[in-house]
């Protein structure tokens, strides 16, 4: 019989209620508790919150220290934002409550580049009641970092790494399409630009992991965005866009080393993109050339990278950890 993993889950929005239900699929994890604030979940059968077609006979409690009193866990599966000083409260909890975290926030997959007092309390934190924290996905944490990173283990000198992601977001949720600032002018596009209402959380931090598995210092990261412009009418589910308005976004990381790009992280998430596409370029000996066509879909790959790192996290040793601390992950056989 498998050893199940004992699992609680902290946020059931889109891509939370996504990762409990995979959770909930694999033979060797079980769910032992949900947290949500939301008024209408807050004591809700679980099965019912996630959409599954019959109850789990657990209710969602409304916060961590409920959950923590009622139920014994392994690991804490954390998905309620993407900046580190919005969740670093709800993670100081589960580690103070002896759980493993493993995390979407996006700032936590490097946070030493951006919060580095609060990375450096986090792994005090963590080491001293003997859990991990790891904060992973597919952007960062896999397509523009973990990815090329592997790619670069074939090469005997690396002199640069470009990737290049482009999302249709017209195939995306409503969120996605919203985050890339479609539908809005030029000059909406730009204040929510200055207000950081419109940005991909994660590029700086996917640049920093590259640099420091390919033994690089980095001199700085450079990032811009830029609104992509329609020039005909398009359309999605939930989203008219007529020419001239913003059709998406154009965001660019690049990380300079001694003086020159040695990292270039090209994004773009725009309704109805040509071409939708992850593309990686490695200049070395051998170089590396690589695509996968259509892409990598966000939504989904994330639920598989934090899903399918979960026993990783549990038998890591203590700390806080990134993905260049871990084994390469891999999926689930059926």
């Amino acid at each position: 019989m498998v050893n199940q993993l004992r699992t609680i889950h902290i946020g059931l929005g889109h891509m939370g209620a996504e990762i409990a239900r995979l959770v909930h699929r694999r033979g060797d994890m079980e769910i032992v508790g949900a947290v949500d604030v939301a008024p209408d979940k807050v004591g809700a059968d679980l099965g019912e919150v996630i959409g599954l077609d019959h109850p789990l006979g657990i209710p969602v409690a409304g916060s961590i220290e409920d959950v923590l009193a009622e139920r014994k866990a392994d690991i804490a599966v954390q998905a309620t934002g993407s900046h580190l000083p919005r969740v670093y409260p709800q993670l100081v909890k589960l580690i103070e409550g002896g759980l493993n975290v493993i995390s979407t926030c996006e700032e936590l997959a490097y946070p030493a580049w951006q919060h580095p007092e609060l990375s450096e309390e986090l792994d005090r934190l963590a080491s001293a009641h003997g859990v991990t924290v790891l904060g992973t996905g597919v952007n960062p944490g896999f397509v523009m970092d973990r990815l090329p990173i592997a790619l670069t283990g074939a090469c005997q000198e690396v002199r640069s790494v470009r990737v290049t992601r482009v999302v249709d977001a017209a195939r995306r949720r409503l969120p996605l399409q919203q985050k890339a600032g479609a539908g809005l002018t030029v000059a909406e596009f730009q204040a929510r630009v200055k207000a950081k209402a419109i940005q991909h959380v994660g590029l700086p931090e996917s640049v920093a992991l590259i640099a420091k598995a390919l033994g690089w210092s980095l001199d700085e990261v450079q990032e811009t965005i830029e609104p992509v412009i329609a020039d005909r009418p398009l359309a999605s589910e939930f989203i008219r866009v007529e020419p001239g308005q913003v059709a998406g976004l154009h965001q660019l990381a690049r990380g300079l080393v001694g003086g020159r790009e040695a990292i270039t992280l090209d994004l773009w998430m725009v309704l109805r993109a040509h071409n939708p596409r992850d593309e990686v370029h490695i200049e070395a000996i051998p170089p590396i050339h690589m695509v996968i066509p259509g892409g990598t879909h966000g939504d989904r790959a994330t639920v598989g990278v934090v899903v399918n790192s979960i026993a990783q996290v549990v038998a890591a040793s203590p700390g806080l950890k990134t993905v260049l601390d871990l084994p390469v992950t891999a999926g689930w056989g059926v």
